[in-house]
C-alpha cells in the first residue's frame, strides 16, 4: 500500500481491464456490434474512419480526466487512469493478437459472450475501486451542476451511443444484438459487484426470543441483533432477532427456532454481500481473506 493506493486493487483493475478488452476486440469489433459510453464512440470511430480504438479511447478520456480529477477523488482518479490507460493497451494488444473464434453465423453466442466478457471485466474494475473514466465523469458533472441522476444522465449517454452506432454502421439486426449484449453486460456487472456468495439474513419474530437467540450464538457460532419492535395488530412491543448465516446453514437454523417453538413467525432475505466478523474479519477483527 501506498499513500492509500492498494496493490492488490491495481491488479484486479488490470485483469478487469484485459477481460474487458479481451471480449471488446473478439466479440465486439469482430463481429461489429456496438457498446454504450466513451467505448462505443471509440468504435464509432473505427468502423466509420478506421482510427485505432486504443488511440481513440486515451484521447477521449484525457479531457475527463482533467475536467473531473476533483469529482473523483484522489484514489478513484488514479485507479480509475490506471484502468484506462490498461485498456487502451490491451485493446492494442489484442488487437494485433487476435484470435477468430468463427462466431460470424451464431450472433446469439456472440452477443452473449460479449455481454459477458464486458461485464465481468467491467464489474472487477468497478468492485476495486475503479472506473473506466468518460460517462462516468460526465454523469458526475452532471448531478454536481444540473441535478440529473447519475444512473439516467449514464443511460441517455448510452442510449445515444448505440443509437448513432446505428445511424452510422450498424444494421437493424446487429443493433438488436448489441441490446442483448449490453443488457447481458449490465446484469453480470451487478453479479461482480454484489459478489458471488450470496448469504441470508434472517427475521424471527417469537416470544421465545432469548432462547433463540442463544442457541443460534452457542451451536451456529453467528451473532444476532435484537430489535425493538410494534405489533400494529397485536397494539404490543415485540423483540426482533435478526441474523446473518450462509446459505449452507438456512436448514440448520430453521431447525434450531422449530426446536424452540415452531409457530415463530421467520422471513429470509438474501443478502448479497456480507462484510463485517464471521465473514469478512476473524474474532480478533483481522480479514479472513488478505
Amino acid at each position: 500500500m501506498f499513500n492509500g493506493v492498494k496493490i492488490k486493487n491495481i491488479i484486479f483493475i488490470l485483469i478487469g481491464a484485459a477481460i474487458f478488452s479481451f471480449g471488446l476486440v473478439h466479440f465486439n469489433i469482430q463481429n461489429e456490434l456496438a457498446e454504450g459510453g466513451f467505448t462505443g464512440i471509440t468504435l464509432i470511430l473505427l468502423f466509420a474512419f478506421n482510427w485505432d480504438p486504443a488511440l481513440m479511447n486515451l484521447l477521449l478520456n484525457i479531457p475527463m480526466f482533467i475536467i473531473g480529477w476533483k469529482l473523483l477523488g484522489r484514489l478513484v482518479f488514479i485507479y480509475t487512469v490506471i484502468g484506462t490507460v490498461a485498456v487502451s493497451i490491451f485493446i492494442k494488444v489484442f488487437m494485433i493478437y487476435q484470435i477468430d473464434f468463427h462466431m460470424h453465423d451464431d450472433m446469439v453466442l456472440v452477443a452473449l459472450f460479449a455481454g459477458l466478457f464486458i461485464g465481468v471485466g467491467l464489474g472487477i474494475i468497478f468492485r476495486y475501486g475503479g472506473t473506466t473514466g468518460g460517462v462516468d465523469i460526465i454523469a458526475r458533472l452532471g448531478h454536481k451542476y444540473l441535478g440529473w441522476g447519475m444512473g439516467k444522465t449514464m443511460f441517455l449517454f448510452d442510449a445515444f451511443v448505440i443509437l448513432l452506432s446505428w445511424l452510422v454502421y450498424l444494421n437493424s439486426r446487429s443493433m438488436m444484438y448489441t441490446l442483448v449484449a449490453v443488457f447481458v453486460g449490465a446484469r453480470v456487472i451487478d453479479f461482480v459487484q454484489e459478489g458471488a456468495y450470496a448469504a441470508r439474513g434472517a427475521l424471527i419474530i417469537s416470544g421465545y426470543h432469548n432462547e433463540i437467540a442463544t442457541k443460534i450464538t452457542a451451536q451456529m457460532d453467528r451473532g444476532v441483533t435484537v430489535l425493538s419492535g410494534y405489533g400494529h395488530f397485536t397494539k404490543s412491543d415485540r423483540q426482533v432477532l435478526y441474523c446473518v448465516v450462509g446459505k449452507n446453514e438456512i436448514v440448520r437454523l430453521k431447525n434450531i427456532i422449530a426446536s424452540i417453538d415452531e409457530y415463530a413467525f421467520v422471513s429470509l432475505i438474501d443478502v448479497h454481500e456480507v462484510l463485517g466478523e464471521g465473514f469478512t474479519l476473524d474474532e480478533q477483527k483481522r480479514p479472513i481473506n488478505p
